[in-house]
């Protein structure tokens, strides 16, 4: 959701052929039989103008007569998939099967969508994410914790299985290498943007151009905006503040963007070797993020 939201601003603010997204795949799961991308698909729906606001996933006056039917034969669903929906799962389900890379298939999906911008997923290779909660013998993937769960029970671990083989696509690498600036959205750290770090060489790659990444804090006065990132961070042992946030960034963004209502924590972030910026962050509107985009890009000098 953070993510989106920026997006949503910065596309006001830049050309949208000009911004390349890198998404997290390892909320991707099986329903029915097909691949469905959450984060992939939030990201061309919303930079497409058809999600559902409200929600902030799916698509726009959905319908869900095919869920409802399927929930007779299977037991009732705990994953909503819209009618319009799944036809995006169908075909990348079926793409996938005919021996098309997820990279190949997010970008048929993006311009048949009419998104301007380049969305990569972060790899071709499988990551799937496991959370593992206080008291549960076995982590639970991603999306069983966080839909069907509700993101309740206290965070002992997160599990990125498949990460230790898996690499980022080369577009990703080359987006990263040649891009005026490389912003970390205000996403969950671990698993929406800790998946995409994980990978071989990502954060060498953001390294080696930090002077020109900069990342945006998702704690906000000791809490999260929507999401569990604050959960996991306390039971992960992280504190629960942009500097929290900042020390899991140091080594790949050198500015660190905070909400105003968190200014003490300018100088201690400064401590770090990071610069800090303290503006409003909280994106109720496109027009609050499309601020919040021109505050960043101008802090980076794009």
């Amino acid at each position: 959701m953070g993510a989106a939201k920026f997006l949503r601003g910065l596309i006001k603010r830049v050309d949208p052929r000009q911004v390349t997204v890198v998404v997290n795949t390892g909320d991707d799961e099986h329903f029915y039989g097909l691949h469905v991308s959450p984060d992939v698909d939030t990201v061309i729906y919303t930079l497409a103008g058809v999600i559902n606001r409200e929600h902030g996933w799916g698509l726009e006056g959905e319908s869900f007569n095919a869920l409802d039917a399927l929930g007779r034969l299977y037991g009732k669903p705990w994953f909503n998939l819209g009618d319009r929906d799944f036809a995006t799962h169908l075909y990348r389900t079926e793409r996938l099967h005919s021996g098309a890379l997820l990279s190949d298939v997010t970008a048929e999906l993006a311009q048949r969508f009419g998104v301007k911008s380049r969305i990569l997923p972060m790899s071709d290779d499988r990551v799937h994410t496991f959370v593992k909660l206080k008291g549960r013998p076995a982590a639970l993937p991603f999306q069983e914790y966080f839909v069907r769960g509700r993101a309740r029970g206290a965070v002992e671990n997160i599990e990125l299985r498949g990460s230790a083989k898996a690499k980022p696509t080369r577009a990703v690498l080359d987006a990263i290498k040649h891009a005026d600036a490389v912003v970390i959205a205000p996403s969950n750290p671990f698993v929406s943007i800790g998946p995409i770090l994980a990978l071989a060489g990502m954060r060498k790659a953001l390294a080696a151009v930090r002077p020109r990444v900069a990342a945006i804090s998702p704690i906000v006065g000791g809490k999260t905006i929507k999401g569990p990132a604050d959960k996991m961070m306390r039971g992960l042992g992280h504190e629960i503040s942009p500097l929290g946030i900042a020390r899991l960034y140091r080594d790949v963004a050198s500015l660190m963007v905070i909400d105003v209502i968190d200014h003490r924590y300018l100088e201690p972030i400064r401590a770090l070797g990071m610069n800090a910026i303290a503006t409003d962050t909280v994106m109720t509107t496109p027009d609050h993020a499309a601020r919040l985009a021109d505050v960043v890009t101008r802090a980076l000098e794009v």
